[in-house]
Formats: structure tokens, sequence, C-alpha cells
């Protein structure tokens, strides 16, 4: 299932490589379940909050060259990422030279990582470990959000979780 045009091992790779505590969520989260959805673009994380971690977190961002996405621009952060520059964003949507990455600090419908964390799991993608949002929350955090591209991937997600419960 690799997402055309992302190197969601890269990225993910280099977030692992360098302890910071995420959780994977959104389509990205959608397809590691394996639902049969239309892949996604990018890749969307919601990190842990902690000074320690956004600071583990911007070494990474750094890493992967990450700028700022504005259209279809980049936009550089002239002294890099630092935990001070990311703490109170709710939302920032990068490029890196692996692809599109997207941080979500509180998906809609959610507390954040503390409330994701609780019923993730690793799923292993490439042959990496992946902290993957669980599909009942990532279907809470798309039918709270309500954007038309949400509700249209809620039957396969729903339909995805009936099915593994009757197993």
């Amino acid at each position: 299932m690799p997402i055309p045009g992302v190197d969601a091992a890269r990225m993910i790779d280099t977030l692992n490589d360098h302890g910071v505590l995420y959780v994977v969520v959104g389509g990205f989260a959608v397809e590691l379940w394996d639902v049969a959805v239309l892949p996604t673009v990018d890749v969307d994380i919601t990190p842990e909050r902690s000074h320690e971690n956004l600071t583990r977190l911007a070494t990474a961002l750094n890493e992967l060259e990450a700028v700022l996405r504005y259209g279809d621009e980049g936009v550089a952060i002239p002294a890099g990422f630092t935990a001070e520059n990311i703490v109170d964003m709710n939302v920032l949507n990068l490029n890196t030279v692996a692809g599109p990455l997207d941080l979500t600090i509180m998906p809609a419908g959610t507390e954040g990582y503390p409330d994701l964390i609780r019923s993730a799991t690793e799923i292993e993608y490439e042959g990496i470990a992946v902290p993957t949002a669980s599909l009942e929350d990532v279907a809470r955090s798309k039918e709270a959000a309500g954007r038309p591209k949400d509700l249209r991937t809620l039957p396969a997600i729903r339909a995805h979780i009936r099915r593994r419960s009757a197993r």
C-alpha cells in the first residue's frame, strides 16, 4: 500500500530513530489497517506534547528538511524547527524530502495523543513498527471533522470494524 510520491517509511523511520512519541492518524492510519479506500497523499501524526518530545520531533523535522506547506510552495523556517515554534500549533502542514507530513495536535473529536495512544496499535509497515490510532478512534475523528472527504471514508471504515469484530 505505498502512498504515491510519499516515502512514509523514511518519515516513520526518522521519527522512530529520534524517539518521537506519536500516533499515526488520518488516511495513512486507515491504509495501515488495510481498509479499502483511495490512497492518501500525506502522512498525518499526532505527537505527544511534552517539551522533550517536541524537541525530538523538531530534530526529526529538520532532518527531513521540513518546510511549511503553503499551496504548492514550501516556506522555510529560517532557524529550523524547535519545540518552541511547534508547541502552540494545532496543525502544521509540512513538505519534507520524503513527502507531505501533517502534524495534527488535537484531531477533531479527540483529546490528542493521550486519548489516542490508549487504544493505538503498532502495525508493521515496510519492516517498521508504526504506532497507529485504532480504527474506532479514526472513525470518531473523521465523523467529528465532518469534512466531505472524511465522511466518504466512514462507510468503509465502519464495515472493516464490523468484519473485524465478527471474527
